[in-house]
């Protein structure tokens, strides 16, 4: 069963008046008007089963209390906390973490505060941001007699959270109702839009579209600013472009798959934006001192409403900000330089494959061995008998393509003949066609396909971004192919650089093929297709290894409420493959040199170059040869 936890807080009491819910020796008793609009409002957004907790301030008799509880029948359990005294702040403090904990263990809440008291209001509404009470899924309704005017403080914590204000007014016997929605992102000095309106004759009546407790950030309804924190990346591209309108006569212009995003989730929830750069470029670093720097710290402190990014999902960037579902998922490969096409002065032995050398070997041997164990059973006076090596002899001159010495008078060893034969045939046909091809290729180096081999060449330096969770990652992990990378450093093989310097370092360092760049694969793609654009040639390629799976979304401040509304909007753009698209658009050239060939073939003469190697296995058959020639000659001496 869900259980729906409705919770009644209530604060009754101002100095010098009557309070809503007076103690039992008032004789206007305003009770059953505020029970009959409250079980109404109630009526349309609880359950079945809820439980009840109020909170009084010393105000509000005992007896006062358990009539409200049997008036609104309430089915679930109720809770009655007290807060009284002068300083009521430490109090607060202390019951809103108990009513947390109620919450956490129901599926539904509701809050209800009643006060007339501005500053018990004040307080209430400070506490419960501090306290993360008056998350999105926790309805609030605040229940007083107090103008709009005197509740400006509850305008900030009223706007982002899913709140409403009842405000009653019964002036001259004519009792009057009126509930209010603070707009989020609305200025300070504006105004709460009224919802509703209830009295004891027409009962609750709607003044807008919107229902009671609506989602108003599902789509706005006065188009705000929002400020969004970006730093240029791969899918982020800042064009400056001058304009005399703008200030210093330049504007900045981004374009990119994420500003396409932007405009889309813009369009959809009804908002406009405003970029906001970070003055150091990080995108989210934890200091020793616990405080945050970058996009991650201006988001923190509110100073945005969102984190563009995308940022890379952490456990500890979620411990102070809010992350959207995944806008990518991807993983860190390796960039670097594409060799230049080069001759293999082995490509001799590549027309066959080892096996067929090792086969041809085999048979050399063993076809021989044959016919002369059959021959010296079956034939014992045939005259070449008496040197088996004579046979073998016969077999590899055929091989070679020259005439055979042995006789052959016997028809089996004909027809043994005459299928090897046919064998070397297509043999050398084949390597020699082969050969020909082998010979115009070129082959391209692309060396570091893995983190092993960077680590083993001691001339490579690798080049990671700076201030990103994988920096902080490094910094602390303890074992792994991670620390022998992170140890790197203090030999001067591993700097750290930022997104902005990336495109520069390709060009210069990672072109020289002294360096290496660790780099998100998406974002490599990006910049290889730049690359191509400007030379016309892939001159960089992807390690085959993919590593770090991660994981890429927008991030909000802890708790907020816009969080929800992008979410919905994000899963339907991904669920529609629009970023992909977007991608693809923003980069043509992305895929023309993924898993560029490495090998290419050329017209050209035949040089020293290309042939060199033949002539290492001649002079070495030489040399074996004279080798052999002198040990013969010492053997016949002694």
């Amino acid at each position: 069963m869900v259980v729906t936890s409705l919770m009644l807080l209530v604060a009754a009491g101002v100095s010098g008046g009557v309070a809503l819910f007076p103690t039992s020796d008032v004789k206007n008793d305003t009770t059953p008007a505020v029970v009959r609009v409250m079980e109404q409002v109630l009526s349309t957004v609880a359950y079945s089963d809820y439980s009840i907790s109020f909170l009084t301030d010393g105000f509000t008799s005992a007896s006062t209390v358990y009539k409200l509880v049997d008036q609104l029948r309430i089915p679930g359990g109720v809770g009655i906390f007290e807060v009284a005294g002068e300083r009521p702040e430490i109090q607060l403090s202390l019951v809103i973490d108990h009513i947390k904990r109620l919450r956490e263990l129901t599926s539904h809440t509701t809050v209800l505060v009643i006060s007339d008291d501005p500053a018990f209001l004040a307080a209430f509404a400070e506490w419960s941001l501090k306290g993360r009470l008056l998350v999105w899924s926790t309805r609030l309704l605040a229940v007083t007699r107090l103008t709009l005017s005197e509740l400006h403080p509850l305008h900030r914590a009223f706007s982002k959270s899913n709140a409403m204000l009842l405000i009653f007014k019964d002036e001259s016997a004519n009792i009057r109702c009126n509930m209010y929605v603070h707009l989020p992102y609305s200025p300070k000095e504006a105004k709460a839009l009224k919802v509703a309106t209830w009295t004891p004759r027409q009962g609750l009546t709607l003044t807008t579209h919107l229902q009671l407790f609506p989602n108003k950030f599902s789509k706005f309804l006065h188009r705000p600013t929002l400020l969004a924190a970006s730093e240029v990346n791969p899918f982020n591209k800042i064009i400056t472009i001058q304009d005399a309108k703008a200030p210093g006569g330049q504007r900045s212009i981004y374009k990119g798959p994420v500003p396409e995003l932007m405009a889309y989730l813009a369009k959809g929830l009804n908002f406009s934006y405003t970029y906001v750069r970070p003055p150091n470029g990080f995108w989210g670093a934890k200091l020793s001192n616990g405080s945050w720097v970058g996009m991650v710290g201006m988001v923190k402190r509110e100073e945005v409403s969102i984190g563009v990014g995308p940022f890379i999902f952490s456990g500890q960037r979620a411990e102070v900000v809010d992350f959207t579902v995944p806008i990518l998922i991807d993983y860190w490969r390796i960039l670097g330089v594409r060799g230049r096409p080069t001759v293999d002065p082995w490509s001799f032995l590549f027309p066959l494959a080892p096996l067929v050398w090792a086969a041809i070997l085999a048979a050399l041997v063993m076809l021989p061995a044959v016919v002369f164990l059959m021959s010296s059973c079956f034939f014992p006076k045939k005259e070449y008998q008496e040197n088996w090596i004579l046979v073998i002899f016969g077999y590899s001159r055929i091989l070679l393509q020259q005439d055979i010495l042995v006789p052959v008078d016997l028809w089996w060893e004909r027809v043994m003949l005459a299928v090897w034969m046919l064998t070397t045939l297509v043999l050398t046909r084949s390597y020699a066609g082969n050969l020909m091809s082998l010979l115009a290729v070129r082959h391209i180096l692309e060396p570091y396909q893995s983190r092993r081999v960077v680590l083993d060449d001691p001339s490579v330096t690798m080049i990671w971004e700076r201030g990103s969770a994988v920096g902080r990652y490094l910094s602390s992990v303890k074992s792994g192919i991670y620390r022998e990378i992170a140890e790197a450093e203090k030999e001067g093989r591993l700097i750290w650089r930022t997104h902005k310097q990336f495109a520069g370092d390709i060009d210069t360092l990672v072109r020289r093929g002294d360096h290496v760049l660790m780099e998100v694969d998406s974002g490599l793609k990006a910049y290889v297709s730049q690359d191509f654009g400007k030379t016309g040639e892939c001159s960089f390629y992807e390690s085959k290894e993919e590593f770090l799976p991660l994981m890429f979304g927008m991030i909000g401040p802890k708790d907020s409420p816009l969080i929800p509304a992008l979410n919905k909007r994000i899963t339907s753009m991904t669920e529609a493959g629009l970023f992909f698209q977007w991608l693809k658009t923003d980069e043509p050239n992305s895929t023309v040199c993924y898993r560029a060939p490495t090998k290419i073939t050329v017209k050209s003469t035949l040089s020293l170059t290309n042939t060199w190697g033949m002539f290492v296995v001649i002079v070495t058959g030489h040399t074996f040869s004279l080798l052999v020639l002198c040990l013969e000659l010492l053997s016949h001496q002694r």
